[in-house]
């Protein structure tokens, strides 16, 4: 039997095992060299010639010039490579720290979160694992560009987008359609819940989470196995008392024979480390094992290493010094501050602001971003107009404008939001 058909037959008869796709019932995580060297690191006390990199008096040669740009760090943490599934210790902690941050997830289990080169990689490689060429993924018309490239263009399925808005608020009616046509068209539904979304900065209120919780419950009621991909890109900046606060992830944990939660999240918005390209994929559903758990992260581990091999080492060594360090969530806090201020600014200038009949704000309480919706004046012309004044903002095709609020000081705010009215006004009077 191949390492694949045991994974296989460990998630068989469960919504993990029905929603792989093809390529994910072939993937594994191979046993041969790395199995090997870990074998050596623990009994070849003599010479261990499995290592492929290259050492000097016990530890990895590094260049003068690299030790000095990293200075906090040995030559084992800035130039070895890491575990495949990322540090283990760092592994353990984010574990720990979904409880930590999730209420509604404590007392329930998941599998141990494996480390990916950014969220990019966390949505591209669940996207790999569950989703097949030809079948429908349901996502808001309002996402993150990337989106299209991973499922419509990497992978060849289609995007099933629903107005995110409905005029109240989070468009249910219009999400929970997509899911059950996916259904009936797949046999399976996938869907993708960005929350704070980009482009919008929108969160569900506490109400909406549970309708969202409700409608999903119906679909598998109904017989449909669905996989809920929860990219928790910007997870904790929600700015209102009534938003909610924490992931789906936790509500979704335990929620339905027929539901598997996969979550993308990292510290690359939540703690400020755009660069390091380090993010996290766990898995829960109702009545998996630990066994079935471990399987599929194992499958993750196999994306990985075919993929990427693994994520970069000192990223993960540099962040697990910073969850460890002293005074840690004070400094999250005080930039969170930062960012709440901001929000507070644009919301309360687009209250107060006559802004001409040609824009209209979507709703925002959280995240990076708000969205502009233009009407009867084109966005991209908004844009470079803007551009020619020294302003620069998004135009997401020629309806939508995408402000990040997140990277302009709160005393600039008003005068941003100025320039995009005049501007608008200049375009739709010509």
């Amino acid at each position: 039997m191949t390492l694949a058909e045991e994974l296989n037959q460990i998630l068989e008869g469960t919504a993990l095992s029905r929603l792989l796709s093809p390529l994910g019932r072939r993937m594994y995580m191979p046993k041969g060299l790395l199995a090997q060297s870990a074998e050596a690191t623990e009994r070849a006390h003599r010479f261990n010639a499995t290592i492929g990199m290259a050492y000097a008096n016990g530890e990895p040669m590094i260049l003068d010039a690299v030790r000095e740009a990293l200075p906090g760090l040995s030559p084992y943490e800035a130039v070895a490579y890491a575990p495949t599934a990322g540090l283990p210790e760092l592994r353990k902690l984010w574990k720990k720290a979904l409880a930590a941050k999730n209420p509604s997830f404590r007392n329930k289990e998941c599998s141990l979160p494996v480390v990916v080169p950014g969220l990019t990689a966390a949505v591209s490689f669940i996207a790999d694992l569950f989703i097949d060429a030809g079948e429908g993924v349901v996502v808001p018309d309002l996402h993150w560009p990337n989106y299209r490239l991973i499922i419509e263009e990497r992978k060849t399925a289609k995007g099933l987008t629903f107005p995110l808005f409905d005029g109240r608020g989070f468009n249910l009616r219009g999400f929970e359609e997509k899911l059950r046509a996916s259904a009936a068209a797949n046999g399976k539904a996938v869907a993708v819940l960005n929350f704070p979304n980009n482009p919008t900065g929108y969160s569900p209120t506490l109400s909406e989470a549970e309708e969202i919780l409700a409608a999903i419950g119906r679909v598998a009621d109904g017989g449909a196995d669905l996989l809920i991909i929860c990219d928790d890109a910007y997870f904790g900046l929600a700015y209102e008392d009534d938003v909610l606060a924490e992931s789906l992830f936790g509500r979704l944990a335990d929620f339905h024979t027929r539901v598997v939660v996969a979550k993308a999240d990292g510290p690359t918005k939540e703690d400020y480390m755009w660069g390091f390209r380090t993010g996290f994929v766990t898995f829960a559903g109702k009545g998996l094992s630990a066994a079935q758990l471990d399987a599929v992260s194992k499958k993750v581990m196999g994306v990985v290493r075919s993929a990427v091999s693994n994520s970069p080492a000192p990223a993960q060594h540099i962040y697990l010094k910073a969850l460890t360090a002293p005074g840690y969530d004070d400094q999250k806090a005080r930039y969170r501050g930062l960012l709440a201020a901001r929000y507070r600014k644009a919301r309360d200038v687009l209250a107060t602001m006559k802004l001409p009949s040609l824009l209209k704000p979507l709703p925002f309480n959280s995240g990076y971003f708000m969205s502009i919706e233009c009407e009867g004046v084109s966005a991209e012309k908004i844009r470079l107009r803007l551009l020619d004044e020294g302003i620069g903002v998004i135009a997401l095709g020629d309806k939508h404008l995408r402000v990040a609020f997140s990277c302009i000081e709160e005393n600039d705010i008003p005068a941003l939001y100025s320039a995009i009215a005049i501007a608008a006004e200049a375009e739709g009077g010509k």
